[in-house]
């Protein structure tokens, strides 16, 4: 989800890794999608969490200390995990060094756009539906008797809607792999090639759009009678 992605810790934006044509495995269902490098992808780097003055940038994690903090945020097994897939992908990167890599083709591009927007329309629906949920039951219950106003019940629907995502970010992951679509298939330096960032980022900036907007239905639900219900509850503890 929008905002519940940057808080997830372990998986991030779908990192490509070479298919069959690469003769590399496919690579661990963590890395596939959805948590931890969304934060990194974000930007300034991940969401400083106290550890670092006010005015200190956030590193990336093409500096040592951004890759510190993102190893240092992984599990053993998915450290371990990470540095087996590193190596392979190097050792094919450095096999086909010398080799003219052709750019990707539109189909490739296209599946690879289809392959990042797929999960990010959980993402997004899921936030966007919870955020509403929530936040109309807060304001026409809590924000009744405590008299908060509605973007204050709007930042606690969202708070409940992040605290939901983290549950339910890896719920999405394997709904989305369940989809049947496997890795692209890019050797290393179609990976690297601006053609397939770009595909990538729009993916990602499609499926979070789409899902919001999908995300919106409980708004069907919910018409102009919370207003009345809203007024009738302030007369009653008038």
């Amino acid at each position: 989800m929008s905002r519940l992605l940057p808080l997830l810790r372990s998986r991030t934006a779908r990192s490509l890794r070479p298919g069959p044509a690469a003769a590399a495995p496919r690579p661990p269902s963590w890395c596939c999608c959805g948590r931890g490098l969304l934060a990194l992808a974000a930007p300034g780097g991940p969401r400083a969490l106290g550890t670092h003055p006010k005015k200190e940038p956030m590193e990336a994690l093409n500096t040592a200390q951004g890759a510190r903090d993102f190893i240092y945020s992984l599990h053993s097994t998915e450290r371990s995990c990470l540095l087996k897939e590193l190596h392979r992908f190097e050792s094919i990167a450095i096999a086909q060094e010398k080799l003219e890599a052709a750019p990707p083709t539109p189909g490739q591009l296209r599946y690879v756009f289809i392959h990042n927007a797929i999960p990010f329309i959980g993402f997004g629906f899921l936030d966007n539906a919870i955020m509403i949920v929530a936040g109309t039951h807060i304001e026409l219950s809590i924000g009744i008797i405590l008299g908060i106003s509605t973007m204050a019940a709007a930042a606690l629907g969202n708070l409940v809607s992040d605290l939901a995502g983290l549950g339910l970010a890896g719920y999405v992951e394997a709904l989305a792999s369940r989809l049947g679509l496997s890795i692209p298939d890019l050797t290393p330096k179609q990976v690297d090639m601006w053609q397939t960032r770009v595909s990538t980022h729009l993916g990602k900036a499609v499926g979070v759009t789409i899902g919001c907007i999908l995300g919106m239905f409980p708004l069907i639900f919910f018409g102009g009678s919370e207003e009345d219900e809203k007024l009738e509850k302030k007369n009653q503890l008038s």
